[in-house]
């Protein structure tokens, strides 16, 4: 199979299983406070198949509902990197899969498996999000341009064909795309810190909220 047919055929799995997906604009300012998440959510925040950056068992966790196409993702990666380098061990980051950007953000999320898959998402992650003005720039999605950048990168396109059609893969993409329905999330990137609410989005807000959680939890 070569490249454009792989990334065909997966727009054509995504096209059935997310056709009624929305498209939504990043987000551009501060939101309106968020809604407390009740126990009733909090199974849908955190999965056991959610991709984990940092150690597992870290006291506190950022939950970054998270698009590949959108731009402020891309923009708060290094900051939510820091803010992780700057608390250590004491934090970690899930990923919840949010492919508001239609077709391509839903290929990114099969590449990231992929990669997942060949024990190379960060690594595959950071370049695809640092290539993203090439495949995604003004609205205009391209997948084989993302693809392509995902083998230069050192994903194996002979095993990730597979990877990301795999039904697991689409599992994982049904399962997120209903817990962001579940949660309320209507923007990337959307951020809960021990399952409390980033109430006004921003980075000085974001590393606010972490500290006071980390503060916390070392008494």
């Amino acid at each position: 199979m070569n490249r454009r047919t792989l990334i065909l055929s997966v727009l054509a799995v995504g096209a059935a299983g997310f056709g009624g997906a929305a498209w939504y604009a990043t987000r551009p300012a501060p939101t309106a406070k968020a809604p407390a998440v009740d126990s009733t959510f909090a199974q849908a925040l955190i999965r056991p198949h959610s991709p984990i950056l940092g150690p597992k068992d870290a006291p506190v966790t950022i939950v970054e509902f998270f698009d590949p196409a959108c731009e402020a993702c891309r923009a708060f990666h290094p900051i939510v990197k820091d803010i992780m380098k700057e608390h250590g061990d004491a934090v970690r980051v899930v990923i919840r899969y949010t492919p508001f950007h239609g077709e391509t953000s839903e290929v990114a999320v099969r590449i990231l498996e992929a990669a997942r898959a060949q024990g190379k998402f960060e690594q595959i992650l950071n370049y695809i999000l640092w290539g993203q003005p090439q495949w995604a720039a003004h609205g205009k999605m391209q997948p084989d341009v993302l693809y392509k950048m995902a083998v230069s990168a050192g994903l194996d396109h002979e095993a990730a064909g597979a990877q990301m059609q795999a039904p697991q893969t689409t599992r994982i993409l049904q399962q997120d795309l209903a817990d962001v329905n579940t949660v309320g999330v209507q923007k990337t990137p959307t951020f809960f810190v021990n399952g409390k609410p980033l109430e006004r989005f921003g980075e000085a807000e974001l590393r606010a909220l972490v500290a006071t959680e980390v503060a916390a939890v070392k008494g």
